[in-house]
């Protein structure tokens, strides 16, 4: 495990780097366009983002064995909600910024014996599954900025990698959180690139499937955004789903967030 923990890291601050390069050059104008997620501007999503890790900054650290003075939760949105675009794409960069700092400052015992208290969870998890439920975000809303300028934009391969593993393992409660699987009439099985994805009562990734009953072809960061409904045209190019089930009907399982 904590191989997968230093690998969950060095994505997440490999996704902070491209967005940060990116942010740097945005003028006003291009904050204020839509992002990949249609509800949001890229300011939004980047406020989104950035708020999050103000949040998510206090349970670490209290983990870690700081003294933490937390403002309220709703509190923080209000701010960031209330924020001019400029302040929120700056506050991300500071905020994301400072997270990553607290993150692999941690040293290795901590990484491995951590367990952080999320808030909404019933019980604290481990470091790891923290950690992975903001790579979560942090690499599907980084998509959601990115494809505002780059239509062909994709989530990073390294972080697609990282989070199929972990829906496999620490983090495959998750999928109870948004997926669907009402939607299908019959239970059924699909391989997908380095594993599979079973729908009966319950959804769950796995590392290996045998004999499934449809096949997910296309790169892992397309099976990605499926599970969080961004595998929508004209985004979905070259993928297709071949058997029991098509790919519309995933996408009914996975409505996105």
């Amino acid at each position: 495990m904590s191989q997968l923990l230093d690998r969950t890291i060095t994505a997440l601050r490999a996704e902070h780097d491209v967005l940060a390069g990116l942010v740097g050059t945005l003028t006003d104008e291009q904050l204020a366009l839509t992002s990949g997620a249609a509800d949001w501007t890229v300011a939004q999503a980047l406020s989104h983002l950035g708020s999050g890790a103000e949040i998510g900054h206090a349970p670490i650290a209290l983990a870690a064995g700081q003294t933490v003075a937390a403002e309220d939760n709703r509190t923080i949105w209000d701010r960031w909600d209330a924020s001019a675009p400029r302040a929120q794409a700056d506050g991300f960069l500071e905020h994301n910024g400072r997270w990553l700092d607290l993150v692999e400052a941690l040293t290795p015992e901590q990484r491995s014996s951590l367990t952080v208290d999320l808030g909404f969870l019933p019980e604290p998890v481990p470091l790891l599954t923290a950690l992975g439920m903001r790579l979560n975000e942090v690499a599907n809303h980084s998509w959601d900025v990115r494809v505002a300028f780059d239509p062909h934009a994709g989530v990073h391969a390294d972080s697609a990698a990282v989070l199929v593993e972990l829906l496999a393992g620490p983090m495959g409660f998750l999928l109870g959180f948004f997926a669907k699987p009402a939607e299908l009439a019959a239970p059924t099985s699909v391989a997908i690139p380095g594993g599979g994805l079973v729908i009966d009562d319950a959804v769950t990734v796995t590392g290996h499937l045998e004999s499934p009953s449809a096949t997910f072809t296309g790169p892992q960061e397309a099976f990605v955004r499926l599970l969080s409904g961004r595998l929508k045209a004209p985004h979905d190019n070259g993928v297709t789903v071949e058997g029991a089930v098509t790919l519309d009907d995933l996408r009914r399982v996975f409505p996105g967030f």
